[in-house]
Order: C-alpha cells, then sequence, then structure tokens
C-alpha cells in the first residue's frame, strides 16, 4: 500500500508526511537521551511518550500538508508534468520542509533553555521580536544553521528524485475525481486529528519530562497561542500551598477585616463599613496615559491643564503603578483587583465568565453595570469578559457577535452617534457622549449605574476631530491633549446633569505610553496617575502612598462606607502603614513586586532578582546580592496564589 502512494501524483506529499515523522522520531529520541537522567526507571512510560507523540507528529505532518494538496486538487491534469507545475511543486515542497526542518532545530535550544516544548513562552517571542532577532544573531551561528538547512533541503531533493517520487509526482496525470478523494483524505486527517487531540492528553505519566516528550513541538506552540496561558507551578518558584496562603492572607488583612472562612486556601474577608452611600460610578480608563505626561511629574508642555484642574478637586494618587503593558492588563486589574498572572491577561483568555471581581460587589449593591468602548470590542476579548461578568455591551459592533455562552445585552453605537473615527474606534468625545447618553437613560429609570469607559484617543495613529486643540494631529503630545481636553469637556457637561450630584467618577490610566527600558520590568514605565472625583461629602488632596492599580477600586468602596465580603487582591489604601504599601508589576515573563524600597522579580526560569529602587524618579537602581527572603516569599505567594486560583476555578463567583 504504501510503495502504491509513492508512485502516485500525491508520492511527494507522502514523502514529505514520512520524512517529517521520521524527523520527528530523531528530535523525539534525541531529547530523550538529553534527558535520560530524568527518566530513567520509567521506560514503559517513555515507550508509551513516543506512541503518543507519533499521533501529534500526524496531525501537524498533514496540516502542513494542507496547501501542498490543494494545489495538487486544483492544478488542471493537462498542467502535470510542465514547467510552471514543477516550479510550483518545488518551490512549496522547498517551504515545507524549511520551515518542519528549521522549527525542529529551534526545539534543541529552546529545550536546552526550558526543558519544554514549544510554549506560550515561544508565543511571547513574537512580542519581543527586536530582543529576540538579536539574542538569536548573538547566540546561534545563523549564517552556517541556514546553509545546514539548505543543504539538507538539497539532499532531500536528491533523495526524491533518485527514488523516483518526484518522476512519480510530474507523471501520473491523475484525473480530477480521483485527486479530490486524495485531497479530502488529506483534509479529513488534518482536521479530524485537530479535533481530536488536546495537548493535555500527553500529560500523562506524572513525569514533566515524559510529557513534554509526547508533545510535538509545533501543536504545543499553537495550543499555547490559543490558550494564552503560562503554567507558573511549572515555570517560577513556588512555596508549599499553605505557607503561600498563610503569607498572603496575612498580607491581605487589613484593619476591621475578618476572613470568612478558616480554609487555608480562601482569601474571602468580610469589610465592615458605615454610611453606605450608593452613588453612581463612572470609571473611565485612558488609553496610554502616563504619569510624565502631567506638569506635576515635571512635564513643562501643558498637555493636561483639564486633568490636573480636576486632581486639584479631588483625592489625587500620586504613585499608582499600573500592573502591566496593555490595556486588557490594566482592565483586569481595575475589574478583577489581581496579580498579572503569567501568561496573557485573564480578559483574554478562555473560562473567564462568573469571576469574583468588582461587578460581584456592584451587582449586590443592585448597580446596573455598562462597558462603553470605541470600538469594536471582540478586540482583545473585551466584550466576552465583561459580557461575561454581567455589563450590557456598549461599542462598535462590527459583525463580531458574543460567545452564545455570553448572555448579556449589546448595545450598537450607531454611525449617526459618531463624529469621527479611526482604525482604533470612536473619538473620545464622542464615546464620553455614550457614557452621558446611557446615564441619562438610567436615571430616568431610577436605576443607580455603574460604567466602565475604555477610550481610544490616545494611541497611533494619534488623530482626533479637527479644531479642538491647538497642536497639529499625528504626534503623541497632540493625542494627549486632545484626550484631556476630552476629559475637561465631558466633565462639563456631565455637571449639567440632574445625576451629577450623585455620581463619583474614577480618571486612572490603563497603562503607559511605553514600557521600553534598560530592564526586564521598568518601574517608571509602569507610573501613572489615578483620581477620584465628586465623592459625597467631597475629599481631596494628593495620597503619595506606594500603590498599585488593583487597589484603586477597594479604596473607593471603602470611601463609600460600604459592608461586603471581597475575595479580591486590592486593599483600601486608607488603611496602609508605610510598611505595608507595594505595588505589583508584570510583563508576561516576569513578574514583580515593589516593597520597603526594594523591587523583587521573579521570570519563568525559576530566578528571582531584587534591585534598589529610586522613589524619586521611580527607577530601579541595581541588583542586590543577597536577596530578602521575606520579599521574595511574599512576591512568589502573591504570584503562586493568584494564577494557582484562576486556573483552579477558585476566582470564580460562590
Amino acid at each position: 500500500m504504501l510503495k502504491f502512494l509513492f508512485r502516485t501524483r500525491y508520492a511527494s506529499l507522502f514523502a514529505f508526511v514520512f520524512y517529517f515523522l521520521l524527523f520527528s522520531f530523531l528530535v523525539r529520541l534525541v531529547l530523550t537521551i538529553f534527558t535520560f537522567s530524568n527518566i530513567s526507571g520509567n521506560l514503559g512510560q517513555t515507550a508509551l511518550a513516543f506512541f503518543i507523540g507519533l499521533g501529534f507528529d500526524f496531525c501537524v505532518a498533514f496540516c502542513f500538508s494542507i496547501v501542498y494538496s490543494l494545489y495538487l486538487l486544483v492544478l488542471p491534469s493537462k498542467l502535470i508534468g510542465g514547467k510552471l507545475d514543477k516550479i510550483f511543486s518545488y518551490f512549496i515542497l522547498g517551504l515545507m520542509f524549511f520551515i518542519t526542518l528549521f522549527s525542529f532545530s529551534a526545539e534543541f535550544s529552546f529545550w536546552d533553555e526550558f526543558k519544554t516544548r514549544f510554549n506560550f513562552i515561544a508565543v511571547d517571542y513574537l512580542i519581543y521580536t527586536y530582543e529576540v532577532v538579536e539574542n538569536i544573531n548573538q547566540s546561534y551561528p545563523i549564517p552556517l544553521i541556514l546553509l545546514a538547512l539548505s543543504l539538507l533541503i538539497v539532499l532531500l531533493f536528491f533523495i526524491l528524485n533518485k527514488t523516483k517520487i518526484l518522476q512519480n509526482t510530474f507523471a501520473d496525470k491523475m484525473r480530477f475525481g480521483k485527486r479530490f478523494l486524495y485531497t479530502f483524505a488529506v483534509l479529513i486527517a488534518s482536521f479530524g486529528s485537530l479535533a481530536l487531540l488536546k495537548n493535555q492528553m500527553a500529560e500523562f505519566s506524572g513525569n514533566t519530562y515524559i510529557d513534554e516528550l509526547s508533545k510535538n513541538g509545533v501543536f504545543s506552540f499553537f495550543n499555547a497561542f490559543k490558550s494564552n496561558e503560562l503554567d507558573y507551578r511549572k515555570f517560577y518558584q513556588t512555596l508549599p500551598d499553605e505557607q503561600a496562603y498563610s503569607i498572603i492572607k496575612k498580607e491581605l488583612l487589613e484593619s476591621g477585616e475578618i476572613y470568612a472562612s478558616e480554609n487555608f486556601d480562601d482569601i474571602t474577608r468580610k469589610i465592615s463599613g458605615e454610611n453606605q452611600n450608593t452613588p453612581n460610578i463612572i470609571l473611565i480608563c485612558i488609553e496610554s496615559f502616563s504619569a510624565d505626561f502631567l506638569q506635576k511629574f515635571g512635564n513643562t508642555n501643558n498637555l493636561t491643564p483639564n486633568y490636573e484642574k480636576l486632581a486639584d478637586e479631588s483625592i489625587f494618587f500620586t504613585n499608582v503603578f499600573a500592573t502591566g503593558t496593555r490595556t486588557v492588563r490594566g482592565m483586569e486589574a481595575l475589574t478583577l483587583s489581581v496579580p498579572p498572572t503569567p501568561g496573557n491577561s485573564i480578559v483574554r483568555r478562555p473560562n473567564n465568565a462568573d469571576l469574583f471581581s468588582i461587578a460581584t460587589i456592584l451587582h449586590d449593591k443592585k448597580y446596573e453595570l455598562s462597558f462603553i468602548y470605541g470600538g469594536d470590542g471582540y478586540f482583545d476579548n473585551m466584550n466576552a469578559f465583561f459580557g461575561g461578568q454581567g455589563f450590557t455591551i456598549v461599542d462598535r459592533n462590527r459583525g463580531n457577535p458574543l460567545p452564545e455562552s455570553i448572555k448579556t445585552e449589546r448595545i450598537n453605537i450607531e454611525d449617526k452617534d459618531v463624529t469621527f473615527e479611526n482604525a482604533w474606534g470612536i473619538c473620545d468625545e464622542d464615546i464620553y457622549k455614550q457614557s452621558l447618553k446611557i446615564a441619562d437613560e438610567q436615571s430616568k429609570k431610577g436605576k443607580v449605574f455603574f460604567q466602565f469607559v475604555m477610550t481610544t484617543s490616545n494611541h497611533k495613529p494619534y488623530t482626533f476631530p479637527a479644531g479642538k486643540i491647538s497642536l497639529p494631529q499625528g504626534t503623541r503630545d497632540a493625542a494627549v491633549k486632545y484626550t484631556d481636553f476630552a476629559i475637561g469637556d465631558f466633565i462639563d457637561k456631565a455637571k449639567n446633569k440632574t445625576w451629577f450630584a450623585n455620581t463619583v467618577f474614577v480618571i486612572v490610566a490603563d497603562h503607559c505610553a511605553s514600557s521600553a527600558g534598560k530592564w526586564e520590568i521598568n518601574t517608571e514605565k509602569h507610573h501613572i496617575p489615578a483620581i477620584i472625583y465628586n465623592l459625597p461629602n467631597q475629599k481631596k488632596g494628593e495620597v503619595n502612598a506606594l500603590v498599585s492599580q488593583i487597589d484603586i477600586m477597594p479604596t473607593l468602596f471603602s470611601l463609600l462606607g460600604w459592608n461586603y465580603e471581597t475575595a479580591l487582591y486590592g486593599k483600601d489604601i486608607f488603611k496602609m502603614k508605610p510598611e505595608d504599601e507595594r505595588a505589583l508589576i508584570g510583563n508576561y515573563r516576569t513578574l514583580g513586586l515593589l516593597k520597603n524600597g526594594i523591587f523583587t522579580q521573579i521570570n519563568d526560569r525559576k530566578n528571582v532578582k531584587q534591585f534598589t529602587y529610586n522613589s524619586s524618579d521611580k527607577t530601579i537602581k541595581q541588583e542586590i546580592k543577597t536577596p530578602i527572603d521575606s520579599l521574595k516569599n511574599l512576591t512568589i505567594s502573591y504570584y503562586q496564589t493568584a494564577s494557582e486560583r484562576f486556573k483552579n476555578g477558585k476566582m470564580k463567583e460562590k
């Protein structure tokens, strides 16, 4: 049967599958030899790993063959064996072999460093292109590797020619009907195996090395891309669970609070308040609004007069740090009040509905919740996340429906309500008009409302309505100044509304405008402003305590005097003693805790580093050679418990 397949029009395709399986076997064999000391005594499970791995290899081999099989199907019979056919066949096959061999060669260096097949770390490398390319150039003889791969591909074509597989490919004038059956079989093998196989099937032995040998690197790569998650326990330093929870529970408990349960892994606290004010709340999350845009922090370009005027009339938090460098991280911090778990934001991950969040607390207080966004909230999974927490979605619906499992109302921002729009969405003035419109509607119904408003104007291409500010469009400074103009205009209009006197405004950035710098994490590139404006019995003044983005909403709830239960990691800033102040900062793979003048940093290679911190310019200075164990353990406890709680479903609402 096999000999027959190598005599048909599809001979080269099946030869590719054969060589792919052969090279996959050799890669797995070499990795087994590299890791033998860690798997000796488990030879039966190791043999099973090869068998399971063969299934993943078959899947990837046929998926790689889809394009070539479609080409073989559509090329008319009369052109088979012609010059055009040979050019296309050699090109497609050469590309298939190159991608295959390059990915296999890359697996060795990845395994050497991480002892795993490709995972989210490899996916994450696509984000940091410059660093990765520079690292590859400095670490490996790239010209020699490319030359070796090219020679190997030439050798493969030589073998295909000597075995007459290429001749058979170009000689068989197979009719369309028969070609259709062959291509259909390839498609069934590809998509059928994709539907049946899950990467978790390879995790059978209890030995990480054996489980990783069972996998296929390419399959694991796309699985990681889809799952958006980096397993904390596998890649980071850990503590025994009871120790980690003991540390974090001591850290989270503030004066006047008690734990609701004696279970060691339950962080739910009961918070007692007075007065129980329930004003309307509008939370404005400003795109890329760095603290250093403000005159308060040394900017001399007069970009933010409206925000700074509001800050003078508000509680102004001057020492807040964003948890990450993406909008979804800011959303995660403000809604879930959780440290930035490794990998992608929880906003972008599957199974993120019905989590304990500020929405849980607000629903209990009978608030009507709205998520208002000027673009299509399908982007970055925002609609699914907010819808999954019970928010009504207000966005520019571009034909991307909500997942069927999300049962919430969705309101489309209509063209007639839009005066200006770019690739990211409608301008800030227009999004604020939606906020005012919805506030009017809810107020007329006698509803108390909460809005999460996400702006977009302070983003490339930095365009906005003409004639609003003195700076020309197309620059970051101009976008910041327009963003500030729109905030001032919004507040002026809100002041004329009947609901204004009973509405609190929280205005905070999602992240800074940039994150590049000397270190893996540059603390100064996480410094953001935050204000709480128009509180009942208005308080105002600067708060200089070192705090995290995750503390903003819990602090507001306390200022409103609420009684509630919380499983949030955020704390009441006004209950913090100087020694309690801290900020949590991450960037996908590297996670950190800023506390007591020390920045403790952990990464996915199980490394821990500590640095001195300069509070005057918000920067870390130099590495400390003798780590402080208490800070190391606290850092691990924050991230370990947060990661495990999401992974194990403990972050879900009870």
